[in-house]
């Protein structure tokens, strides 16, 4: 099955290309990103060795429709969607954090909880909680944004402000913009049927002075998504939520003794495995989108990009 794992493209105007664990961004001019979706797959901040096939296509148009979907409340970077795998937009200067909010004791905070810890980047969280429970209120968790090959680590409010790495002005508005967002993001679930656990987003400050949201927006990277239906039978049971995100790809790391920690090696996805992932995810798109998923042309990825992209360049 065709995949794009990596790109080498050298676009008209072309000044720099950022290659992250999942995204790769060119830089044009100096008023444009190309951001183009590969279908690596990243857990516990690793590249996994193969690609899965239509997870690019998958995460960018996911991310296309919620950035329609909420830039009536938080403007946004993004100009066109001219392929499949690829979003161009304003060009930006990227915040160096990810500002992650959490409705419920799930993933790294059930984990961080489980350890026996109650603060998580400063923000207290209540005894007495089993996992995938909803907080009171949500919470916003920040990380660190970080370089290639590194892990993101989790940062307090306190801690960015007294390195000033984000303003205190700058960063009343990321607050204010993270809970907008994911307000909208639950209301959109739950017409959906689905419940949205956490996420993260990221932001960047176009030429003048502008804050907008980057990078993706509630796709199954960036989200973790709960199906309502039998959410409270299975917590009052303690059984484990059916959800719809790429934790599933986590958990089967974790049995097969990967978390990314030093010394690890990455087990080895077979064909049939990497079917199966590639199947989930398109689960998880006409789950959150409501719509049937569309396969795009896969018989010639890299050339289609190009050709798509100096399409809409020119004109």
């Amino acid at each position: 099955m065709n995949t794009i794992t990596q790109s080498n493209y050298k676009f008209p105007n072309q000044e720099s290309v950022y290659k992250g664990k999942v995204r790769e961004v060119y830089a044009i001019a100096d008023d444009l990103l190309i951001m183009i979706a590969t279908d690596r797959l990243s857990a516990f901040d690793v590249v996994m060795p193969k690609g899965i096939p239509f997870k690019g296509q998958i995460l960018n148009q996911i991310a296309t429709k919620m950035m329609k979907a909420t830039e009536d409340l938080v403007p946004n970077w993004l100009i066109a969607t001219p392929d499949p795998n690829v979003a161009i937009g304003h060009r930006c200067e990227p915040f160096k954090v990810e500002m992650v909010i959490r409705g419920y004791l799930s993933g790294h905070a059930a984990r961080e909880y489980k350890a026996g810890k109650r603060m998580l980047c400063g923000v207290a969280m209540p005894e007495g909680l089993q996992e995938n429970d909803k907080f009171p209120k949500p919470i916003i968790t920040p990380s660190t944004k970080a370089d290639n090959g590194m892990h993101d680590e989790d940062i307090s409010r306190e801690e960015i402000l007294t390195h000033g790495i984000v303003s205190e002005a700058d960063y009343l508005i990321l607050e204010d913009y993270t809970r907008k967002l994911f307000q909208r993001g639950t209301e959109i679930a739950a017409e959906r049927g689905l419940i949205l656990v956490d996420t993260k987003y990221e932001f960047g400050k176009t030429k003048d002075g502008k804050i907008v949201l980057i990078d993706e927006i509630h796709t199954p990277d960036s989200s973790r998504y709960f199906y309502a239906d039998g959410y409270a039978e299975r917590q009052e049971k303690g059984e484990a939520q059916k959800q719809l995100s790429k934790e599933f790809v986590r958990q089967w790391l974790i049995q097969n003794e990967f978390q990314g920690k030093e010394g690890q090696e990455i087990p080895e996805m077979n064909e049939a495995y990497i079917q199966t992932v590639s199947d989930r995810y398109i689960e998880l798109y006409e789950n959150i989108t409501g719509e049937k998923f569309e396969k795009s042309d896969v018989s010639n990825i890299e050339r289609r990009i190009e050709e798509n992209v100096l399409t809409f360049l020119k004109a």
